[in-house]
């Protein structure tokens, strides 16, 4: 088994870096949906907060050998307070998104999660000064209107679940924004390290109340997931590496397919024409956005305003 996975790893070392990212996006836009399938699952035994704890720890895990890698070198910083605000928000991040995967259909999650990058973008004008431009206007509404034809308010009542997903992308945003700040004086190791303990213990004061012990089985599940989702930031990191943005992001639009495929035969769900048509709008916008961002970095501008 071992002289297989090397030699297909070789191959695939091999072949073009656009190829590469390709199949890293594909990758990781099925493990997400995969991951949000697994919550559905656990969540009817075990309470979403409880998940997104372990969850938590077992990202934290996954950390250790970069850990030993670089040593406390990885610790040492004097940004503790906004290291402290990235990593709550990444736990109501993760608290909202999940409690929004175990309430509605898979391929509504996955379309309204598509709507973070918008948030980002509309929370940097305030929080950085950024600029926006008619382009980017254009795209924001374009992209907001998107979820506004998931949800339909006015011609059905708005779940619960929605709005947690809704929340869930605009902390996102939030947490994006000071991702943005932190990269300017800590090193990306420092940023994640923290991230992942402060999250946790975020997580942990959130699952106390409803808190529940996994039995073996679930734990089995709660280690898939937990695997899954470290290894769905992995691919889509390495998808923008090797390859052009504006290749593989659209891409990612396959993340909503595999929901919707996932949904429908292990939950017998059928997205509503709504979701697909909203999703694309949102998705859209989003890509959008983030593909002038790209360009106009490599143009060397350094600035994000279109």
């Amino acid at each position: 088994m071992a002289p297989l996975l090397s030699s297909v790893s070789r191959a695939f070392a091999k072949l073009p870096s656009a190829a590469r990212g390709i199949a890293f996006m594909l990758a990781g836009g099925l493990l997400a949906a995969l991951m949000m399938a697994m919550v559905r699952h656990v969540s009817e035994d075990l309470h979403p907060f409880v998940i997104t704890l372990w969850r938590s720890l077992f990202g934290v895990a996954f950390l250790v050998p970069l850990y030993f890698r670089h040593g406390t070198e990885a610790l040492k910083t004097r940004r503790h307070g906004m290291h402290v605000v990235r990593g709550s928000l990444n736990a109501v991040v993760t608290l909202s998104m999940f409690m929004g995967f175990s309430m509605i259909p898979l391929a509504k999650a996955a379309a309204l999660s598509f709507s973070g990058p918008l948030f980002s973008t509309l929370l940097a004008v305030f929080l950085l000064g950024e600029v926006l431009r008619l382009r980017r206007v254009v795209a924001l509404i374009f992209g907001f209107t998107g979820a506004l034809v998931i949800l339909r308010p006015g011609w059905i009542e708005i779940d619960t679940g929605s709005l947690y997903m809704l929340l869930g992308a605009a902390t996102w945003g939030a947490a994006t924004i000071v991702v943005k700040i932190l990269v300017r004086t800590e090193a990306s190791t420092t940023i994640v390290m923290y991230m992942s303990l402060y999250a946790s213990a975020f997580a942990l004061i959130a699952a106390i109340p409803v808190w529940q012990m996994p039995d073996a089985n679930q734990f089995v599940w709660l280690a898939a997931l937990g695997a899954c989702g470290s290894l769905t930031h992995i691919c889509f990191a390495q998808s923008l590496r090797v390859a052009e943005v504006s290749l593989v992001l659209p891409l990612d639009f396959m993340r909503l397919i595999w929901s919707a495929i996932i949904g429908y035969v292990v939950f017998t769900e059928t997205p509503v024409i709504w979701t697909w048509l909203g999703g694309f709008m949102i998705f859209s916008a989003a890509t959008y956005i983030a593909i002038r961002e790209s360009r106009r970095e490599k143009a060397g501008t350094g600035r994000t305003q279109s």
